[in-house]
């Protein structure tokens, strides 16, 4: 009983203070039912409670951190249920895959060679898991990239070696562009520069080419 009279006190002095009662809960640890009890004979001030309600740093951190918090919640339950719905994908649906991923930005010009760019690494390693599973293996496949002038032409490659699997020696000289990378404002898609995969077989690219124009035959 004693205890609860100390908190009961405490709470009296931190009322007295101009705190909240969610300030008030978070010290002394007791229920907002409670406080209200306590602190019927202590309102706060109608200019205090405009202080409180009135948007600061803090408070609009807290609401931002607040509301990222249940964004991500979401995302991740709908993540799970695309997991759950898409499950392990056979060799079947990943060729078609890859066949849409190559629809939409594979290269379709050249005579004889298959070729994809991106900046989007996960996209380029698809493609070139894609090619695996067409029978070409990573070390067949040429790389070159496309970087600005201020970035480190070295590391991009070992970069890039590293999520593709594919040896630095598959990689050709990199494009260096004149402007520089440190000059755009919005570099979160560059921020590894552009990255093209190229691999030369008149015979895949037939296969490929005319697979698509099947899909097209059929939409």
């Amino acid at each position: 009983m004693k205890r609860l009279d100390e908190k009961k006190q405490q709470a009296i002095s931190l009322r007295l203070k101009g705190m909240s009662y969610s300030q008030i809960k978070e010290k002394v640890g007791v229920s907002k039912s409670t406080l209200s009890l306590w602190l019927e004979k202590y309102p706060l001030s109608p200019e205090r409670i405009r202080e409180l309600q009135s948007p600061s740093p803090q408070r609009i951190e807290r609401c931002r951190n607040t509301k990222l918090r249940k964004k991500q919640e979401k995302l991740d339950f709908v993540y799970k249920q695309a997991k759950a719905d898409l499950s392990r994908l056979s060799k079947r649906e990943m060729y078609l895959a890859g066949l849409f991923l190559y629809w939409g930005e594979g290269t379709k010009t050249a005579r004889a060679s298959l070729a994809l760019t991106n900046t989007d690494p996960s996209m380029m390693r698809f493609f070139v898991s894609w090619m695996e599973l067409l029978g070409v293996p990573r070390t067949e496949l040429k790389v070159r990239l496309h970087l600005y002038i201020d970035m480190d032409a070295a590391k991009q490659i070992r970069f890039w070696s590293d999520v593709l699997k594919i040896p630095p020696e598959n990689f050709m000289k990199p494009y260096i562009k004149d402007s520089k990378f440190s000059s755009l404002t919005y570099k979160n898609s560059f921020g590894q520069g552009t990255c093209s995969v190229t691999y030369g077989n008149a015979r895949l690219h037939d296969k490929v080419m005319m697979s698509l124009k099947y899909l097209r035959d059929i939409a």
